[in-house]
């Protein structure tokens, strides 16, 4: 653990989740900083929102380290089938039509379980730059899952779509979501997943080597192999988490930080933020919101075309964040299942974290209480085609956790959960707070808009209150802000100690700020 400050520290967290602040409070009042406020947070997130994300998930963790700048923590999906035979590849996967944001396909079961990472990373971020004890940390989720938790209104919202297709043909995840009758619970029903506490308690005590090499993972891996999936016993114990240099973009004098590859959020962020350099901060208006559409468009347009076909992100994210250098708007015109926890400490420390499931595979391996994710069926991120990637290869992601550090002293972390809404829901939020100068609060509530693909033509996803008259592509509107637009919660210190904590209204977040003594 790093080393315990004797100074008092104030922590501000947010999370997309209801009951995820709270955790987050409890660390910060046993003398926890950031890192332990967004990882407690992240934990009981992980284990309370069945259907949006569980804690076989992929994700990365961007930290700004006062005097040593920022960095990033990869703990994203890889692919397993380090042992399989060569027949499995390209079986196992069963085909789920999804009614949510208009109509989406996915495919799940046990042909579908990427190696997940999001433990490891929290772990490793916990021992090199937390203060608390990890135990400490795992205590909310165990508590919450021993007596019960509520199903949240966002988890309940995902599952009415999809809890017969990805969540009702395996009995084990049938059997923790559906009444004695066999309907689906409501919003506000404790939920009681047998078995789930004994497997967080397990990693409390031994450590992410529990799910990595120890028992409970090869529980899972034995019922994945043994149902004709790819996850093995070696490729969970081959797993390691890395170190990344994050990418770096100037913006109005901030230092902006989001992942580097195989993040295709944070390529693509950063390259939208480029583009963005010359905003002139007129909210509102027309020209303004018709350069966000036309940015979006322009970097959505070489992902779909150069990023997301390929099988290795380096050359072409290279070759995007040039072009974007070049300030050319032509360059590329030829063309719910995350959460996120944000948190900074009056030291400077700022901790943001996204993971993901994917849409969840609906596979439980028996004794666990363990959802696991679908990471090679979600059609966005496989696009060379499924189970196309070598055995230890990351997987891309769309997850951009981001952490920046204005030219006044002022420290910045933000994310947002939202599929390939993430990017442009983070973007539009640092435009609204960096370029025009709105308070966190009114940046992340301010309407937003997402360019998106439809018959293979493009259109406009927005919000009412934009200026789109003009747009020469069709537009839908919805009717009210809503969750398909991401669920941005961040965290700003201010050089003179002031914060500001904010969670999206367009999801169940929830907010703590809190006073924190050097623990023990």
């Amino acid at each position: 653990m790093a080393d315990s400050p004797e100074d008092e520290l104030t922590v501000g967290v947010a999370a997309s989740t209801g009951l995820g602040a709270e955790a987050g409070e409890a660390a910060i009042a046993k003398g926890g900083n950031a890192v332990d406020a967004a990882v407690a947070t992240l934990l009981l997130s992980l284990t309370t929102e069945p259907g949006i994300v569980s804690l076989a998930s992929g994700g990365f963790l961007t930290l700004w380290v006062p005097g040593r700048g920022p960095l990033v923590i990869d703990g994203g999906a890889e692919m397993p089938g380090r042992n399989a035979p060569g027949a499995r590849f390209g079986e196992g996967l069963m085909e789920v039509e999804l009614a949510y944001g208009g109509g989406m396909l996915t495919r799940v079961g046990f042909g579908s379980v990427a190696v997940p990472g999001i433990l490891g990373a929290l772990e490793t971020a916990v021992r090199d730059y937390g203060r608390l004890p990890w135990a400490e940390l795992m205590t909310p989720a165990i508590a919450w899952t021993r007596r019960g938790f509520p199903l949240s209104r966002a988890s309940r919202t995902y599952l009415e779509l999809c809890h017969q297709g990805i969540f009702g043909w395996d009995p084990e995840s049938f059997r923790a979501l559906h009444d004695a009758r066999g309907e689906l619970k409501r919003a506000g029903d404790p939920v009681h997943v047998e078995h789930l506490a004994d497997s967080l308690q397990a990693i409390a005590d031994e450590g992410t080597e529990a799910f990595y090499k120890g028992e409970l993972g090869q529980q899972i891996a034995d019922h994945v192999t043994e149902n004709g999936g790819l996850l093995g016993r070696r490729d969970l114990c081959a797993y390691e988490v890395r170190e990344l240099r994050p990418l770096r973009e100037r913006v109005v004098g901030w230092t902006v930080a989001t992942p580097p590859p195989p993040s295709v959020g944070g390529v693509c962020l950063a390259a939208m933020l480029h583009l963005l350099a010359n905003r002139d901060g007129s909210v509102g208006t027309p020209g303004e919101d018709m350069l966000m559409a036309d940015v979006q468009r322009t970097v959505l347009a070489f992902r779909a075309q150069h990023l997301d076909p390929a099988l290795e992100f380096g050359e072409a994210s290279r070759r995007l964040l040039a072009l974007a250098d070049s300030g050319d708007l032509r360059v590329g015109l030829a063309s719910p299942s995350t959460i996120h926890a944000s948190a900074v400490d009056s030291s400077g420390l700022a901790c943001s974290i996204t993971a993901s499931a994917g849409y969840g595979s609906g596979v439980m391996p028996p004794g666990t209480g363990i959802w696991l994710n679908n990471c090679l069926g979600e059609l966005e991120l496989n696009r060379p085609g499924f189970h196309r990637w070598r055995p230890g290869q990351r997987l891309p992601s769309n997850m951009a956790p981001t952490v920046a550090e204005g030219p006044d002293g002022r420290v910045l972390a933000i994310g947002s959960p939202g599929a390939d809404r993430i990017t442009t829901a983070i973007l539009q939020t640092l435009a609204h707070l960096l370029h025009d100068g709105l308070s966190l609060e009114d940046a992340i509530a301010s309407p937003r808009l997402h360019v998106e693909a439809f018959e293979s033509r493009w259109r406009i996803a927005a919000e009412p209150g934009l200026n789109l008259g003009a747009a020469a592509i069709p537009v839908r509107f919805f009717d009210e802000p809503h969750m398909f637009f991401g669920g941005v919660s961040a965290v700003l210190h201010h050089a003179d100690g002031r914060f500001e904590v904010a969670a999206d209204p367009r999801r169940s977040g929830s907010t703590a700020l809190g006073s924190a003594s050097s623990p023990g």
